[in-house]
């Protein structure tokens, strides 16, 4: 018996000391770079976006010339993406999508309706205080009439963690509704008509987001 206890005397304070080693906090440069880890981890879209735009700042012909961005920017990067997409929602979440009447309903309304009235308002503001040319002014209320960027949307609602079922059929939707919404949006508000062409329209939705998002949706079975 007493030389159990005093193995147990001589065993607490070795287990009192690596007790308060681990309790001890990390070095400083361990800690930053946690820290930066954790940041980056958040705001990683913000951060590559912020990278790119300086790089494209400090020398613009790579992006606008060499990488043919007709190509990559417009085909390539949208296809990928939306094979990605296929990959990744399953088909029951896109029936989920269709089915949500009156969301869908809202964000058609709010992306037409509310945004481009705002940008109106505030754009015919700021030209009555010379704050604006008429000529910037008409520009954007004719870019808030159009409908919402396709490939866009479905980054930026992925990045936040948002539905992308959901993202993927208001954005198509809203492309193929805004072949007849827009024209008339910037006729109302600005007087000025204009053509669209909706054969190629349909055809670039197509190619571009309904067949992708079909070939991930096959993907998901293999």
């Amino acid at each position: 018996v007493h030389a159990l206890h005093s193995l147990e005397n001589t065993l607490n304070p070795v287990q009192e000391n690596a007790a308060s080693d681990n309790n001890a906090s990390p070095p400083l440069h361990k800690r930053i770079w946690s820290k930066c880890q954790s940041i980056y981890g958040t705001h990683s879209f913000l951060i590559k976006a912020l990278i790119l735009i300086l790089i494209a700042f400090a020398y613009p012909p790579l992006g606008a010339t060499y990488l043919a961005p007709q190509i990559t920017a417009t085909w390539i990067a949208v296809i990928f993406i939306f094979v990605l997409a296929g990959m990744g929602i399953k088909t029951e979440e896109f029936a989920k999508a269709f089915q949500r009447l009156p969301f869908n309903l809202f964000v058609q309304l709010f992306n037409f309706g509310v945004v481009s009235s705002i940008v109106f308002g505030f754009s015919r503001l700021m030209v009555s205080v010379n704050a604006l040319t008429q000529s910037l002014a008409d520009g954007m209320t004719i870019c808030a009439s159009l409908p919402i960027t396709i490939n866009m949307v479905l980054v930026l609602t992925k990045s936040a963690g948002g539905d992308e079922a959901a993202a993927i059929f208001n954005a198509a939707f809203g492309n193929l509704v805004g072949i007849f919404l827009s024209p008339a949006l910037i006729l109302g508000y600005l007087g000025v008509t204009g053509e669209v062409n909706m054969g190629q329209v349909f055809f670039k939705l197509g190619l571009r987001v309904v067949l992708p998002i079909f070939i991930g949706q096959i993907l998901q079975h293999f």
